[in-house]
């Protein structure tokens, strides 16, 4: 299954395809065991995908989209590779074995969430978010070497757009450049100092694409980038800085926030605390309390050797539904099994 969802090009705003997969697996898994199949629409392309047993307690969910290029899947004797590998078409495929799992054994009351657009701007999770169904308890999937993560850091994105004046560049003082505006307003925001916290560490900058410019004898008369600020707390006074820092120098769009988070663990889990962002504060607390658990390690997703262990991939199955019934079993007063960060 890891394979014919790597398969499946499904680049953000593209998970039309891989969402119909799912529907139609799933659709044949709930016809058969008693579930119910819905495709929750986001745009008319695009859905998320959710199934429930019962009346759901414990929800798992991840994304179906990856960020480009598409790679198609391969293997060898230890490992998967291929875009969505670990993130995260590899833990749909356990969330899903897991479920199957479970209905072996006569669980109900729990559920599977595929949502599209976490890789950009979370706007599967945002529909999700405006339609919960109950759940106490959401177990998010995103590799983090399968412990269960204690803290994620947030997101703050950006499109910093600079105006200039076209002329010739014989004559540059008849235009006025707007690559030159970008330049000094990214030097800027690359000065600021940037908050730190003793659990998620650094904040971090990562100015990931600049465009502009017609042609080298032409002064620019536009010009972009787009940043991603990893924060690790007051998403506003970062935001604050860096509007401060750019000044009237260029205009500021913001694309995305997302605020950093502390979960809890659960006993008998190893931990970690991971620098990355997920869906977890958008579908939070509509779908219950989070927890943050995936095989696979972050380090190589988004990267062209994309990869993931079949040993932690074959593991993380019966993890995932160790973890839903030691959920419902808390939520039936069964035991305490969960504990704060």
């Amino acid at each position: 299954m890891t394979r014919a969802l790597i398969d499946i090009e499904s680049i953000t705003e593209n998970e039309k395809h891989v969402g119909g997969y799912l529907l139609d697996y799933l659709s044949g898994l709930a016809a058969g065991s008693g579930g119910k199949v819905e495709a929750m629409a986001v745009t008319p392309e695009r859905f998320n995908v959710y199934v429930e047993w019962g009346s759901p307690v414990v929800v798992l969910s991840t994304h179906m989209d990856t960020v480009p290029p598409f790679i198609e899947s391969r293997e060898d004797e230890d490992y998967i590779y291929g875009r969505g590998a670990c993130d995260a078409k590899g833990i749909i495929a356990a969330m899903i074995a897991a479920a199957e799992k479970l209905i072996e054994t006569g669980v109900r009351n729990f559920g599977l969430l595929f949502v599209v657009g976490e890789e950009r701007n979370s706007a599967g999770a945002e529909v999700a978010s405006r339609s919960p169904r109950g759940a106490r308890y959401l177990i998010n999937g995103e590799p983090t070497e399968s412990k269960v993560a204690l803290g994620s850091k947030g997101i703050l994105r950006y499109e910093v757009l600079a105006a200039g004046k076209m002329a010739h560049s014989a004559y540059p003082e008849l235009g006025e450049s707007a690559i030159e505006k970008l330049l000094d307003a990214l030097d800027a925001i690359r000065r600021l100092p940037l908050p730190e916290d003793p659990v998620l560490g650094k904040t971090t900058l990562n100015i990931g694409t600049i465009s502009g410019g017609r042609a080298p004898n032409i002064i620019p008369d536009k010009a972009k980038a787009e940043l991603a600020i990893r924060v690790v707390g007051d998403a506003r006074q970062v935001d604050e800085a860096l509007r401060a820092a750019i000044g009237n120098r260029a205009e500021v769009k913001q694309v995305l926030s997302l605020s950093a988070m502390h979960f809890a663990a659960l006993a008998g889990f190893p931990t970690s605390v991971v620098s990355f962002t997920t869906d977890i504060p958008v579908l939070s607390p509509a779908w219950g309390e989070p927890f943050l658990f995936g095989p696979g390690s972050i380090h190589v997703a988004h990267t062209t050797e994309e990869k993931i262990s079949k040993r932690e991939l074959l593991a993380a199955v019966d993890t995932y539904a160790k973890m839903t019934r030691m959920l419902l079993a808390r939520a039936e007063g069964r035991g305490n099994s969960a504990e704060p960060a």
